[in-house]
């Protein structure tokens, strides 16, 4: 016979005052998935090193057009409050000091994997299509790829394509830049 457990669940808005009352540390690696808190894996060097490049390639290439965030917080509904490694926002000019952005603020979500690849392709691209967010990409370190979602439709993604080294692409809303696989991967 199988057990039917009942969560308590988080909201978005009680997960933000957890630091304040001291239940959560200022700079503690966690975020709100559905509801739960989770602890974000430890940032290895090859992670570190792609996230760098990433925030290097997006500020050269898209200077003014976009602010580049790393590593911060998306308000993507009531219930998740995810970091994702690099998000692309639209342009504020209090940058984000009045809320985190949401899904009509991104242009694109980005998340480096290597030992989290299986939870950031089953559940976080899930989560960003569900919310609407326009692309994602998913850089997949061990394998040295490249996974691009656009389109979403319901928990997933229309359009799905696999890059590898000696490709190009660009982000959706910005056609005009090409990026190569090879510079996001070193």
């Amino acid at each position: 016979m199988s057990v039917q457990l009942l969560k308590r669940q988080f909201t978005v808005k009680e997960y933000n005052k957890m630091p304040e009352v001291g239940i959560l540390k200022e700079d503690e690696r966690v975020e709100l998935i559905r509801g739960e808190i989770l602890k974000m894996s430890p940032v290895g060097r090859h992670h570190a090193a792609c996230v760098n490049r990433l925030n290097r390639l997006f500020s050269q290439k898209l200077g003014d057009r976009v602010l580049v965030s790393v590593q911060n917080p998306v308000e993507l509904d009531d219930y998740s409050e995810p970091e994702p490694d690099i998000a692309l926002l639209e342009i504020k000019a209090d940058f984000y000091e009045s809320g985190h952005p949401q899904s009509q603020d991104l242009f694109l979500i980005v998340e480096v994997a290597d030992s989290t690849i299986k939870f950031d392709r089953e559940v976080k691209v899930p989560l960003y299509a569900e919310n609407n967010v326009i692309e994602v990409w998913l850089v997949d370190i061990n394998e040295e790829c490249l996974e691009v979602y656009r389109q979403p439709i319901g928990s997933g993604y229309k359009q799905v394509q696999k890059l590898e080294r000696g490709e190009n692409l660009s982000v959706q809303q910005f056609p005009d830049i090409n990026i190569q696989v090879d510079e996001i991967l070193g």
